[in-house]
């Protein structure tokens, strides 16, 4: 078993010398496998004086984000899944008090200041809007992570200038910083570090290093001693030991499949762990797919085996693996569904739907010279399918045609995740998904040859390089894009138009792609559907553009001005 994460906890909150405590704080430690996926949560919330009901936006917002935090895919980023939730917290408040007498009076609605810490693997992510503060030890003394959202009007009187709930729109601040074992971080509403020194709550801790707890009470004791006039509440969290390196590792053969053996080759008529080999369907150096039968359901499904020869490697079993996962994440008709297995496993091997068709590079074959609506019909399919994997924070990374299949109803499924990278499981260690180019270069986007990390524009150009070569039967840059190793060199890459006195491909459908395929993301669509937008018309830019002078479009108009223009200035020469 590998060695987890572990932190030791204190908080304390009190009302201090007020009638209600409208702080509100929580922690939470989950258990495997969340610990690993979506790591350690500690959350502060602070009412605002002006509002009675700013302690049930309090509590709402701790409450609601501990438990819908770790409702989140384990796919998505700890950014995107706290962000949601945030902003849905933040819809919800907003909603109430728009509801409630104090419809026009946000400052007496249900707002809170919201300050929250999530510890995964060796990072600390911290999301924070108002004026609770988070802090890390440092030196002896204090560091203040977050900034104040304050607004001073003179030097004694300030009001909050962002909280929770208190406008439609959420602004609020993100940062993600490297942890290391005994780092301590300090949560605490105004009411504390108003009246007590940092140095104090440094020492403090040190000095109470075997109980946070008692250091948090004792905190919060010498800021009533020291007048504090408001709620007062502090949490303590000291990271006691880091997941190894190998973690996700780890992690991923505990929860998944375990050590389960390599399968052997399988031979057609054989049985296999509950399904019958019908045949072979490819073999190559990095896995084997089989056609089987399950004898169970009587269904037809595909087996795809990992390679005997790549066994030993670690990291090739933890893409295997891998692949089921991320399948069973994404809902979509053109994406590849696994099969349910319900019944012990007893190999390593990944079951899926049965597609009886063709991949899009045989259909390539076939139609050498489609029409531009069935290209646009394929790719509009791709594209749905590649909005799947993004919503999931997913990046498929080898779009290609060999990894597309068309089924005998035309419909179009992307069938492999061998290459995927998902922004959660990254998060957890660099060995699980290793920043490296796993696609086929032919395909792949400018970026990846220069390190750089993909985004979800990258997979666009993939599907703009399938685009181009069904229309041309050739790729837009040949083989330049993976010997264009630098910027400078990229910046070289010349596009070869799509237009040829053999094809019927209007003007415009050549400004998408090239849109589309330019070595610069930051130039590209910024999204698959404006893309295939485009694709079935022409944009606006694209007429102003290349909208005709005056003289092609209306010559009446044209002459007319002319003789305008020169009856004027034969005026004025006259009035001279």
């Amino acid at each position: 078993m590998y060695k987890q994460l572990s932190v030791s906890v204190g908080q304390h909150s009190d009302k201090g010398v007020k009638d209600l405590n409208q702080d509100f704080h929580g922690a939470w430690v989950p258990a495997e496998p969340q610990l690993s996926t979506k790591g350690i949560a500690i959350a502060l919330a602070d009412g605002i004086s002006s509002s009675s009901l700013s302690q049930v936006a309090s509590e709402a917002a701790v409450t609601g984000f501990l438990a819908d935090y770790y409702c989140t895919s384990e796919a998505w980023s700890v950014k995107q899944s706290a962000q949601r939730v945030l902003m849905a917290t933040n819809s919800w408040l907003y909603a109430q008090t728009r509801q409630s007498q104090y419809r026009y009076d946000a400052d007496r609605g249900y707002v809170c200041t919201f300050s929250a810490l999530i510890l995964k693997a060796a990072t600390a992510y911290l999301f924070h809007v108002g004026d609770a503060r988070i802090y890390r030890m440092a030196g002896g003394g204090l560091e203040q992570l977050t900034q104040d959202h304050r607004l001073w009007v003179s030097q004694q009187q300030s009001q909050l200038a962002r909280a929770l709930g208190a406008r439609q729109q959420l602004e609020l601040d993100y940062q993600a910083l490297p942890v290391t074992q005994g780092d301590t971080f300090v949560l605490a509403t105004d009411g504390v570090y108003e009246f007590v020194s940092v140095a104090f709550i440094a020492q403090t801790i040190a000095e109470q290093h075997a109980d946070l707890e008692l250091a948090t009470k004792l905190i919060v004791a010498e800021a009533l001693a020291r007048g504090s006039d408001d709620n007062l509440t502090v949490q303590v969290v000291r990271v006691d030991g880091l997941p190894t390196r190998d973690t996700a590792a780890d992690w991923l053969t505990d929860q998944l499949l375990g050590n389960l053996p390599l399968p052997p080759l399988l031979e057609a008529r054989e049985l296999f762990d509950g399904y019958r080999i019908m045949r072979e369907v490819q073999a190559s150096s990095r896995s084997h797919v089989y056609l089987a039968v399950d004898q169970e359901s009587g269904e037809q499904v595909i087996l795809k085996t990992p390679s005997i020869d790549l066994g030993a490697d670690a990291a090739y079993r933890e893409r295997f693996m891998l692949e089921e996962w991320i399948a069973r994440r994404l809902n979509s008709p053109h994406v590849l569904k696994p099969c349910r297995i319900e019944r012990q496993r007893n190999f390593l091997y990944v079951a899926t739907e049965y597609i009886e068709g063709q991949t899009l590079r045989q259909w390539m074959v076939d139609n050498p010279a489609p029409s531009l609506e069935q290209v646009r019909g394929i790719v509009e399919q791709i594209a749905r399918g590649l909005q799947a994997f993004h919503r999931m924070e997913m990046l498929h990374q080898d779009l290609r045609p060999d990894n597309i299949m068309i089924d005998n109803t035309g419909t179009v499924k992307i069938i492999d995740f061998g290459a995927t990278r998902v922004a959660g499981l990254m998060e957890m260690s660099s060995q699980i998904l290793p920043e490296q180019m796993l696609g086929t270069v032919q395909y792949s986007a400018p970026e990846y040859f220069i390190g750089d990390s993909g985004t979800p524009r990258s997979d666009l150009f993939s599907l703009a390089v399938i685009t181009y070569q069904m229309l041309t039967g050739k790729l837009p840059y040949g083989a330049q894009v993976a010997k264009a190793r630098t910027r400078a060199a990229q910046n070289k890459l010349m596009y070869q138009t799509v237009l040829h006195d053999e094809r019927e491909i209007p003007a415009w459908i050549d400004e998408v792609l090239k849109r589309a395929l330019q070595p610069n993301p930051n130039k590209r669509y910024e999204a698959l559907s404006e893309f295939v937008f485009d694709l079935r018309q022409p944009s606006q830019a694209y007429f102003n553009r290349t909208r005709p002078p005056l003289m092609e479009r209306n010559p009446l108009l044209f002459w007319k001005s002319l003789c305008f223009m020169l009856v004027m200035v034969i005026a004025a020469l006259l009035a001279r």
